[in-house]
């Protein structure tokens, strides 16, 4: 069966949530597109955190030094092998491979060593600052070199969590930064495969995860450079210009850092999905409310657009959310919402078994009137990528004959499809609102209506 945008549980049919495990769960044919934040393991109240951002440093720094005592050749092979961590699956990679830094790059970082007096006297004390002196540097290498750095660390993590979760590992070999010998040497473990791809898989801890690190150029140009250093900025000046004048200012690089360390009481990492809150949701479903049937002033993009934000929201954690597409079928161009099944709730555990539904599959119909075509529309794509159950949302009650429609595709073959309306979705957003009950259980109260009318 083929799932959208697969996960490593979803292939092994881990029914586990995100929101349960300590993990960022990864994607088998994409990154994830969050980065390991180093200042999140120098800030978090962890002995062990801190020690691995020391180690981290430390390590950067003895490349540095190495560099500048002669050993350049073999300074700049590390970094670059450093540079690409793609068994974490961290970053924008569409395939989970990326690509690493050249020798140019690797020559200009460590040459930093050399012609920053401070820093080829005591090293970075947060070594995401080359950021801020080094072009084509960003988030995604500082992440990476992180991982690359206490990879060792990094796969006894996984095991202990694929242990726990009963998440299968196999016997692979994967290179590992040896520092005494200043060298990569290969190491036998135990890590979970990519099926995809056949290539070793590294879990992350998700407390050090965040979309844009804590120390990070636009931050220091948009809140520091332009106020504090060149209160005439002009806009003239671009980006290797102010890298330029960072290395001969290095004191001010230092005293923004100095800046980051006292103000880092708001950080915290970023989770991977986050809910809207009551309010936002109660204005978007009144919005939907009042929305017009059709296409009318895009009347239709608008209540698909909603409706991805309120139903990915209401539905969480039992449903994680997958991705919205966009798909033609006869012709008409459909929107879907594809949700994870992690079969944590009874009901979703009962459709997983029923129907084979791995992923459910929600349709969004903005019509007056639900039609034959749209039942038909949807049975034919479960057919391809998913089970027997799916769910279209629309305006108005189904016609009855509409509504008969799918009780035979049930009785002829198993397959089930819940149609819900307007009245269903306003019922969904009191509950969410009231944090009474969950409003999956209104899903569930249209599925026992439907088998109700089903015959025996």
């Amino acid at each position: 069966m083929t799932i959208i945008r697969p996960r490593l549980n979803d292939f092994h049919g881990l029914p586990f949530l995100q929101e349960e495990v300590d993990f960022a769960i990864p994607f088998l044919d994409e990154d994830i597109p969050l980065y390991v934040d180093p200042f999140l393991l120098w800030k978090i109240n962890s002995q062990q955190d801190n020690s691995l951002h020391t180690t981290i440093v430390n390590l950067f720094n003895q490349l540095g030094s190495y560099y500048v005592n002669g050993k350049e050749n073999e300074s700049r092979r590390i970094l670059i092998e450093l540079s690409e961590s793609s068994e974490v699956g961290l970053g924008n990679s569409k395939t989970r491979k990326g690509k690493k830094i050249g020798e140019k790059t690797a020559d200009e970082i460590l040459n930093l060593f050399k012609a920053i007096p401070q820093l080829h006297k005591q090293g970075f004390q947060h070594f995401e600052e080359i950021q801020l002196l080094v072009d084509n540097v960003s988030k995604d290498r500082i992440s990476d070199i992180s991982c690359s750095l206490i990879k060792s660390f990094l796969v006894d993590f996984t095991i202990d969590q694929c242990q726990r979760l009963k998440i299968p590992i196999e016997t692979c070999t994967i290179p590992i930064y040896d520092y005494k010998s200043f060298q990569f040497k290969p190491e036998e473990t135990y890590l979970p495969i990519n099926p995809e791809n056949k290539q070793p898989i590294i879990l992350t801890p998700k407390r050090w995860l965040k979309y844009v690190p804590w120390i990070n150029y636009e931050d220091y140009f948009q809140n520091y450079y332009i106020k504090d250093i060149d209160k005439a900025y002009d806009g003239k000046l671009n980006r290797v210009q102010i890298l330029n004048f960072n290395r001969h200012n290095y004191n001010l690089v230092q005293s923004y850092i100095s800046l980051k360390e006292k103000e880092n009481k708001d950080l915290t990492n970023d989770p991977l999905f986050t809910q809207i809150p009551v309010l936002s949701a109660r204005k978007k479903i009144s919005t939907i409310l009042k929305l017009p049937t059709g296409k009318t002033n895009n009347a239709d993009r608008d209540y698909e657009d909603l409706m991805v934000q309120t139903m990915s929201s209401m539905l969480y954690p039992h449903l994680d959310f997958a991705k919205d597409q966009s798909r033609t079928d006869s012709g008409t161009q459909i929107r879907d919402l594809i949700f994870y099944n992690n079969r944590s709730y009874e009901f979703l555990n009962d459709i997983y078994d029923a129907y084979e539904s791995k992923q459910l599959v929600i349709e969004l119909k903005n019509v007056k009137e639900l039609e034959r075509e749209h039942i038909n529309q949807l049975n034919r794509y479960m057919t391809d990528s998913f089970g027997k159950f799916g769910i279209i949302f629309t305006r108005n009650k189904v016609p009855k004959n509409i509504f008969q429609n799918t009780i035979d595709l049930w009785a002829g073959q198993r397959r089930c499809i819940l149609i819900l309306d307007d009245s269903d979705l306003k019922l969904m957003g009191e509950v969410y609102e009231s944090k009474q009950r969950l409003p999956i259980e209104v899903i569930k109260r249209k599925y026992i209506e439907f088998t109700r009318s089903c015959p025996a």
